[in-house]
This record gives structure tokens, C-alpha cells and sequence, in this order.
């Protein structure tokens, strides 16, 4: 059988134009630089220093040293250094596991940061199709034309077929025009609407999101 996948491409490795894209990319790879970094002190006994500056305006700097950057560093630019005594290897020691609960925290914190930035895209998304839903139903036919006495036994009928939903049990005749018509996103948009009929009120002031008139935003909360 012929082979339909070409298999995983060469990712073309250029700068990142996307600031927020940089940046979570600068803050994984920088971790597992240092975390590289770690094992090989471990497993080889080397003595690793390690100086990054962040991308973009806040260009802060991350460092990592074994047995410390101090010491690395004076080495490397011919500095003349007393001997070492035992008192300076236990406070290398110590130093060193200092760093290595910091990059500790620094990951999760990053992990954090990640998992934000997903949930804010999620909810984005989740606000934009509520705007979709509450437009279809303020558009929709179905509710235009009803009295107010139709109007109360939409709305009862709304607020039951809430309850039932969970219990699984039989619609009545509103109900099962209702999920005909509208989807369960549009359901709750539904009886807002309604709400604000049967109450004299304007759609627009039960309006659940954020509504936009003329490039400002406001948020509209029913009474």
C-alpha cells in the first residue's frame, strides 16, 4: 500500500514576528537549557555557566551556575581567586540548590502563565458564540408576534425545560418546539429575551455579553 504521509516535516527554525509567541517559546526553551544544563553538571561533574537575556522590553537576565556563576565567571575572565575552602564549597552547594528550586518555581509559574493564556482563548471563543446565539434569537421569527400571556408560558416553559435536562424527562409542546428551533447555546439567550418582553423591557438591557455601540463597550446586567 503506498505511504499517504510525507512523515514530519523540517520545522524552518527564523525569529518569531508574534511577541506573545516569542516570549512563551523564550521561557520553554530557557527551561530546558537549564534543565540540560543540570543533568549534565550531574552526570559528568561540569562546571556550567549560563547568561540569557529575555527578548523584547523587558530584557531581563537568567543565569545559571555550577557551583556557582560568581565563581565561573571571575575563572573565566582571569580573575585571581583565593583557594577554595570548605566553607566556600558548602555555600556552592547551597547556592546550587537554591537555583535549582528557583528554576522550580520559574517552571510552574510558566506552566501557569500557559494554561492562562488558554483559558482566556477559550473563554474568547465561548463569548463570541454567546454574541451569535443571542443575535439568532433576537432575530428568530418564533417569539415575534406572541401576547403576553404566550409570552409568560414561553418563559415557564424555558425555566422548566432547565429542570428537566437534568432529569432526563419528557418535553411538553413548548418544549419540543423550542429544541427544534434553537440550540442548547441559544436556550438560555432564549429566555432572556422573553424575560425582557414580558417584563416591558428592552432585549438589548438583558443583553448577557458585552454589547457594542459605536466602538465602546459596556456590560449589560439584568435586574
Amino acid at each position: 500500500m503506498a505511504r499517504l504521509s510525507k512523515g514530519r516535516k523540517k520545522v524552518e527554525i527564523v525569529k518569531m514576528k508574534n511577541e506573545s509567541n516569542m516570549q512563551v517559546t523564550f521561557s520553554k526553551r530557557r527551561a530546558g537549557l537549564f534543565k540540560k544544563a543540570s543533568e549534565l553538571c550531574t552526570l559528568c561533574g561540569a562546571e556550567i555557566v549560563i547568561v540569557v537575556f529575555s527578548p523584547g522590553k523587558a530584557n531581563k537576565v537568567y543565569s545559571f551556575g555550577h557551583p556557582s556563576v560568581e565563581l565561573l565567571v571571575d575563572r573565566f575572565l582571569g580573575r585571581d581567586l583565593p583557594p577554595p575552602n570548605d566553607d566556600d564549597r558548602y555555600n556552592h552547594l547551597i547556592r546550587a540548590h537554591r537555583n535549582t528550586g528557583q528554576r522550580g518555581l520559574n517552571k510552574e509559574v510558566m506552566d501557569i502563565q500557559e494554561s492562562l493564556q488558554k483559558e482566556k482563548a477559550i473563554g474568547k471563543c465561548l463569548l463570541e458564540s454567546g454574541r451569535g446565539a443571542y443575535d439568532r434569537v433576537c432575530e428568530s421569527p418564533i417569539i415575534e408576534g406572541l401576547s403576553l400571556s404566550q409570552l409568560e408560558q414561553l418563559k415557564e416553559s424555558l425555566e422548566a425545560q432547565r429542570e428537566k435536562l437534568n432529569s432526563r424527562q419528557n418535553f411538553n409542546k413548548w418544549g419540543v418546539m423550542l429544541h427544534s428551533h434553537f440550540s442548547p447555546l441559544e436556550m438560555p439567550c432564549l429566555l432572556l429575551v422573553v424575560m425582557g418582553l414580558v417584563l416591558h423591557m428592552d432585549p438589548m438591557l438583558v443583553h448577557p455579553f458585552l454589547i457594542r455601540d459605536g466602538g465602546s463597550t459596556s456590560s449589560a446586567v439584568p435586574y
